[in-house]
């Protein structure tokens, strides 16, 4: 049987907020790219930081894993604010768009799309709710892409799913170097376990919402 090649898309939030966890965050996604460095079967990788000052920043695009260097200070450094829809549907239409021009045999067989952030949007200038929500609901229901939300922001939470994504597959993180550490360590666990299809989606479980305080103020809330 061929392996199966995944593709795994991150947006990253990388605006001004994101300051006070700037070194959790580098540490969790260098974390998250070994240990999928680690997994067997074939993975690319595309990243792509986002703030007002540089609405789409293309790190690495359809990068080999085995390519990708982690980040750093020098590569990871937050300012400005948050121009959300923005990334996440231009981040759609590229992947779309990338995939629509790749000859049959080379496409991947699965695709991950992961938006990490720790705030709501108040700064997107092309796309609007409605473009986004469009765009999800046919990735997710068509093509069958595993859209994943990461924050430490629980508004924006509640905005991911009226966006249309699965609850599911969001989850709240605390903002501080445990809660950053054990959201990209549970990331990396479900797309390990998806890549490798011991889970037909990507979702998180109990084990990972009681690792983190804001799940429960999350579960709590009226």
């Amino acid at each position: 049987m061929p392996e199966t090649y995944t593709h795994i898309s991150i947006i990253l939030d990388r605006t001004g907020s994101m300051d006070t966890i700037q070194d959790d965050v580098i540490g969790g996604f260098n974390q998250f790219l070994a240990s999928q460095q680690e997994e067997t079967g074939r993975a690319t990788l595309t990243l792509v930081q986002f703030d007002s000052q540089d609405p789409y920043e293309v790190i690495h695009q359809f990068a080999p894993l085995e390519q990708v260097a982690p980040l750093s200070r020098e590569t990871y450094v937050p300012r400005a604010s948050t121009p959300l829809l923005d990334a996440i549907g231009r981040g759609i239409i590229d992947l779309a768009h990338r995939l629509a021009t790749m000859p049959a045999g080379e496409k991947p067989d699965q695709v991950v799309f992961v938006i990490i952030t720790d705030g709501q949007e108040n700064s997107s200038r092309e796309f609007t709710k409605a473009q986004v929500m469009k765009l999800l609901a046919e990735k997710q229901e068509k093509d069958k892409w595993q859209f994943v939300f990461l924050s430490a922001d629980l508004t924006a939470l509640d905005d991911a799913i009226d966006y249309g994504f699965h609850a599911p597959a969001t989850i709240s993180f605390d903002k501080d170097s445990q809660g950053t550490a054990a959201v990209f360590s549970s990331l990396a666990k479900n797309v390990k376990r998806y890549r490798s299809q011991e889970a037909e989606s990507l979702v998180f479980d109990e084990e990972d919402r009681a690792q983190q305080q804001s799940e429960q103020s999350r579960d709590n809330r009226p």
